[in-house]
């Protein structure tokens, strides 16, 4: 029998009824016996999310020095889902009062927002009758606020060993100090890539509220096909561009291990889903292009200098600008006398670019620098695309007949990936074009 790990995501854990739904899904395969639940999503359109709610109560205590106003909210919520599970011998009651008091003395954001998924994460094992299992005594974070898998791994492998099922709440760890630490939002799938890789599961799946990845976003295509199989290369190109149905840095942990993911629909179990494999296991069939994704609200930094290639340490002089000044780069694609940075630019105000290019002119003294804001990225990736002559032309092609002008072209060096930078204002009218030329 093969092991699965599953984790649920927030949407299929909303209410006592959706709850219900995972535990029919749990039971329906013996293979799935590690379980991670992210904290209770929306139940409906303006509804608010439990973790949410929970960093309102860590507000309220920094305010009155008590969370009871925000945390009736709480109370209220896992109270009916109780209910609407029928778990009338489940002492909710206790454990409610207890997390209260947890939060208005720890007085951590990270602690009060780690609260929904320990929760939903008690209930889910009581309903499933599985051994609960805190992530607080099984996954840690070292002195830089990273995962820490040297000490993680053994430990979670120690605590499930022997266990037939259990449930393990998403979302958070233990520092180095011994206090609760969460992952960015979203960290649950994280953590569920993490307990797969500690048990070397045969299969992750992650359970979310679509059946698998859409090959562009589907605000902007109606109806775009389905991606079946995709690797972990093409999806990390994906996620980090914007496609958002798994947490970038969730891949991480099982691509070491080699175990796949399968992205399944909560609500439509019986759909396929799309199967995420190592690129070893992976062989490309179909289209050449895999998906397309993008982000809007980049800034180009252009700098031109004479003999730039033969100046030893131009690069590095860039980059330390960078670093000093605590700003990351997206691409850094360069010519012989040219080098272009991509930035995201939520890292400026108006002054805060003026004096970046300034320090860039006295570390680097460029003939030329220009700053170029308004800039789409759109990433279209596959790994067809490497051995396919023409894919290029043909990209480029559509484009030029969709009247959209290109400002930028970067291609990494494993060919799976072209990324152009287009104006903001053309980057529905981009990735509409590049779905036609290689979807329809």
């Amino acid at each position: 029998m093969s092991l699965t790990v599953c984790k649920f995501g927030g949407s299929s854990l909303a209410d006592g009824n959706n709850i219900q739904r995972v535990a029919d899904i749990v039971e329906n395969d013996p293979g799935r016996r590690f379980v991670v639940v992210s904290a209770p999503g929306k139940r409906y359109s303006g509804d608010i999310k439990v973790t949410d709610l929970l960093y309102e109560c860590y507000k309220e205590c920094g305010q009155k020095g008590n969370c009871s106003e925000s945390f009736a909210k709480i109370r209220k919520r896992f109270r009916s889902i109780v209910e609407e599970l029928g778990m009338e011998t489940f002492d909710i009651g206790s454990i409610l009062d207890e997390t209260e008091k947890q939060i208005e003395k720890n007085k951590s954001a990270d602690f009060a927002a780690s609260r929904g998924e320990y929760l939903n994460a008690r209930i889910v094992a009581a309903k499933l009758g599985r051994t609960f299992v805190d992530a607080k005594d099984i996954i840690f974070f070292d002195a830089n606020g990273q995962f820490d898998e040297k000490k993680s791994y053994p430990l979670i492998a120690e605590a499930l060993a022997d266990c037939q099922g259990a449930v393990i709440p998403g979302f958070y760890g233990t520092d180095i100090n011994g206090k609760i630490k969460t992952f960015s939002r979203g960290g649950s799938d994280i953590s569920g890539s993490i307990i797969a890789r500690a048990v070397n599961a045969d299969l992750y799946e992650n359970w979310t509220d679509v059946s698998g990845f859409l090959a562009c976003d589907p605000r902007i295509v109606n109806n775009p096909q389905k991606i079946e199989t995709i690797s972990f290369k093409e999806l990390r190109e994906l996620s980090y561009m914007g496609a958002n149905v798994l947490h970038a840095d969730s891949i991480f942990p099982v691509r070491k291990g080699d175990i796949p993911i399968k992205i399944k629909n909560t609500f439509r179990p019986e759909d396929a889903g799309t199967l995420i494999l190592p690129s070893k296991k992976y062989v490309k069939s179909g289209n050449i292009v895999t998906g397309i994704a993008g982000k809007k609200d980049f800034t180009v930094i252009y700098l031109e200098k004479s003999m730039m290639n033969s100046e030893i340490g131009f690069a590095r002089k860039v980059l330390s600008v960078l670093e000093k000044d605590g700003i990351c780069f997206e691409h850094m694609p360069s010519g012989i006398d040219t080098l272009s940075l991509v930035i995201e630019s939520r890292y400026f105000s108006e002054s805060t670019l003026e004096e970046l290019i300034e320090q860039l002119k006295e570390a680097v003294k460029p003939d030329y620098i220009h700053a170029l804001e308004n800039i789409a990225l759109v990433a279209t990736v596959g790994h067809g695309m490497a051995s396919n002559i023409g894919t290029s032309a043909r990209l480029f092609n559509a484009l030029s007949e969709a009247n959209i002008n290109i400002r930028m072209i970067d291609q990494g060096s494993s060919e799976i990936n072209i990324i152009v930078g287009i104006d903001n204002a053309d980057y529905e009218r981009c990735v509409r074009a590049i779905y036609r030329e290689f979807f329809e």
